[in-house]
């Protein structure tokens, strides 16, 4: 049975994801939008942390499985790529008074990459896995997962808390550039592995 628990809290983290991009979506026209906006914080937060948990108990109870290596990763996309596309949406965050215009090109730009991303590392993953060939995860990828948990944290704060304060517009750029950084930066690692030229 514990084999089947890591299994479990992925699946749980898919379901506190989609809640979590429900209530992002709706915060617009939430009568209490910080109030909302602190509860689907935490919602992210325990969605986090259920990634922390079935990895641990992955290794512990020598529980890792072809499913929980393709449905783990992809749980976390959706969670980090459906997060800034419904920022996008709803036209967060705001920064130093930017138009709509320029503010949706920079969400719209930042989610891209961050899908973009994603997409030719699932590929490559698929690839690998198909070929019998193990797909680990690389340091700078786990830089990039912590940093987009922290942009997407800093953005509901900023929504909820400080909306127009001049050092949250300057945080949560700073923050946007490091996380993009990483984002590229991981991406390429991961196509830059040793073993990549056997399987092409």
């Amino acid at each position: 049975m514990l084999k089947f628990i890591p299994n479990i809290l992925t699946f749980a983290r898919f379901a506190l994801t989609f809640i979590f991009l429900g209530m992002i979506l709706y915060s617009p026209s939430a009568a209490s939008k910080p109030f909302l906006l602190d509860i689907a914080f935490v919602l992210f937060v325990i969605a986090e942390l259920t990634d922390i948990v079935d990895g641990m108990l992955a290794r512990r109870f020598k529980a890792g499985s072809k499913l929980g290596r393709m449905t783990d990763p992809l749980a976390d996309k959706t969670l980090a790529c459906g997060a800034f596309v419904c920022f996008a949406i709803i036209g967060e965050p705001r920064l130093f008074g930017f138009s709509r215009g320029a503010l949706a090109a920079i969400h719209w730009s930042v989610a891209g990459t961050l899908i973009l991303r994603e997409a030719c590392v699932t590929i490559i993953r698929h690839i690998t896995e198909a070929r019998g060939l193990i797909f680990p995860a690389v340091a700078t990828g786990k830089v990039k997962g912590v940093l987009q948990a922290f942009a997407i944290g800093t953005v509901i704060i900023k929504m909820a808390h400080v909306p127009t304060a001049v050092w949250g517009y300057w945080f949560t750029t700073v923050t946007f550039v490091f996380m993009l950084a990483f984002t590229v930066i991981s991406g390429f690692a991961a196509t830059r592995r040793s073993w990549w030229k056997k399987v092409t």
